[in-house]
């Protein structure tokens, strides 16, 4: 399973950004694929996920309203559409590929991608 996280850059607070990961190199259609960030000095935190089953979506409540998870099937990419960004968003963002249902364990990381919120 190969995953690549793209997207990240520097934004000014209230702007947007879109991050993508392109996952590849399994037929399984039975997963979840989630987006994961960790700020600086900071743990790792879960963002999002969404299934593969029947794309439904779940989110962390720092980032509800703001961000929306979304897969294009046909590209094999999920997408991250982070809107009204705070300064605590600043983050390297990585997505990761879990079987089966959300929520369960994550063997399969990509890269991060830094998104930096700064004035």
């Amino acid at each position: 399973v190969q995953l690549q996280a793209s997207g990240g850059g520097l934004v000014q607070p209230g702007e947007s950004l879109t991050l993508s990961c392109v996952a590849s190199g399994f037929t399984s259609d039975y997963y979840g694929i989630a987006w994961f960030r960790q700020p600086p000095g900071e743990v790792r935190e879960w963002v999002s996920c969404i299934s593969s089953s029947d794309g439904s979506t779940y989110y962390a409540d720092s980032v509800k309203g703001r961000f929306t998870i979304s897969r294009d099937n046909a590209k094999n990419t999920v997408y991250l559409r982070m809107n009204s960004l705070k300064f605590e968003d600043t983050a390297v963002y990585y997505c990761a590929l879990g079987w089966g249902a959300c929520g369960g364990r994550y063997d399969n990381w990509g890269k991060g991608t830094l998104v930096t919120v700064s004035s």
